[in-house]
């Protein structure tokens, strides 16, 4: 503000200076050749006269004595005239110049200064506080897009900065950006080489990108990933969340079992440690109902999510006994992660079921972290998470954590 205050100064001096330092020199060389006409109007007459008296003794007209006379009432009155303050028919002749155009001039530049100070100066916000949280106002995609175009800003200043290139390989997967996560990670890779901990992030990209499925492309870069390091956390990560969703709880225990094992400091512990212990939790029971231990108590307190699930009249006769329900549950916002999952016999619906943190599947993010999530129900006929061919489905695009909602089975895959 003190830098804007001493630019309008300067302006404002410099400005008024141009208007009236040339109007008041301009008044005074009015004066001076005013001044000056004056007297070389006065010479001009007396020399003209004193020609004439010449003029006249030399024609015998005057004498001597006559002329002298003459001459010195001349010179007299040449003097008088010298001495004389201004002379009326010039100043007539020659008016001086008006206060009009250099007093609008100056209103003007004091206008426009005051317009400066206003706006620039952001007078009418001095009173105002700034905020403390930049992204104030913002929401989540929003402060994701932000992030990633100050990253994207900095890596074209920095392209073989391949730290910069792991994070924004991360931050675009949290942003659902998977092909672009892959094109980071690949970049990084042909920066330091083929690493583990680049392999893994990749592998989980292209997870996501394929639908939470393991293609045998994405086999091929996880098993690339464990020949290099067998105790890579971000692939092991991917690896147990997989067999997780495919009934395999036995293997999601080893994989993240093995993290745990590794003494990795770089791993959130306790979301592994709360990932295995729903894993035992399914191996311990069908109907997926919970243990009434002072743990599971604890977290039937926290937020949920209850959902009463039953299958549309149209498709109840393709249900068979022996079918498995999957039911979890997604955040709307950032990465397709679920966050909480369970799964129950096909002989219970219809039946009310209760996501929270104890179904929640490890990680950074919680159940009841959340504001909204998305809700995805599979009737497999196969035992597997993965929706096939002739397995029902349903879906609730979102539903508040920390209430219920109806979900119908009426879709069957193709």
């Amino acid at each position: 503000m003190t830098t804007l205050w001493i630019f309008i100064a300067l302006f404002v001096l410099v400005s008024l200076g141009l208007i009236w330092f040339p109007h008041f020199r301009q008044q005074k060389m009015r004066q001076t050749e005013q001044a000056g006409v004056r007297k070389a109007t006065n010479l001009d007459l007396f020399n003209n006269r004193l020609a004439t008296l010449e003029k006249e003794l030399e024609d015998e007209l005057l004498d001597q004595g006559e002329f002298d006379a003459l001459k010195r009432e001349l010179e007299i009155s040449l003097l008088q005239d010298m001495k004389q303050g201004e002379d009326e028919s010039l100043v007539n002749q020659v008016k001086p110049k008006g206060l009009l155009w250099p007093v609008l001039m100056s209103v003007a530049i004091l206008g426009v200064s005051g317009y400066f100070y206003s706006s620039l100066g952001a007078y009418a916000n001095l009173d105002q506080a700034v905020p403390d949280n930049p992204h104030a106002g913002m929401d989540a995609s929003q402060i994701m897009a932000q992030r990633i175009q100050m990253m994207e800003s900095q890596l074209k200043a920095e392209p073989e900065n391949s730290q910069l290139l792991f994070s924004l390989g991360h931050t675009y997967i949290s942003a659902n950006r998977y092909d672009e996560a892959v094109k980071a990670f690949d970049k990084a890779m042909v920066l330091v080489g083929t690493h583990a901990e680049l392999l893994g992030p990749k592998a989980t990209a292209l997870y996501y990108k394929a639908d939470q499925r393991m293609t045998p492309q994405i086999q091929a870069i996880v098993d690339q990933s464990l020949a290099l390091d067998p105790e890579d956390p971000s692939t092991l990560l991917l690896v147990g969340m997989d067999a997780f969703f495919s009934a395999d709880y036995q293997k999601s225990i080893q994989a993240w079992q093995t993290i745990l094992d590794s003494d990795r400091s770089d791993v959130d512990r306790s979301a592994i440690i709360n990932a295995i212990e729903s894993a035992k939790m399914r191996m311990q029971a069908e109907t997926g109902e919970m243990p009434n231990d002072s743990t599971h108590q604890q977290a039937k307190a926290t937020k949920t999510v209850t959902i009463d699930v039953s299958i549309s009249p149209e498709l109840q006769a393709q249900v068979s006994s022996t079918d498995m329900l999957f039911i979890f549950a997604r955040s709307t916002e950032g990465p397709k992660i679920p966050l909480a999952a369970t799964k129950i016999s096909a002989k219970s619906l219809p039946t009310s079921i209760t996501l929270d943190d104890s179904t929640g599947m490890g990680g950074d993010i919680k159940l009841s972290d959340a504001n909204n999530v998305e809700i995805i129900a599979v009737l497999s006929k196969h035992g597997s998470v993965k929706a096939q061919p002739g397995d029902i489905q349903g879906r609730l695009e979102t539903m508040a954590v920390g209430s219920s909602a109806q979900l119908v089975l009426d879709t069957q895959v193709q």
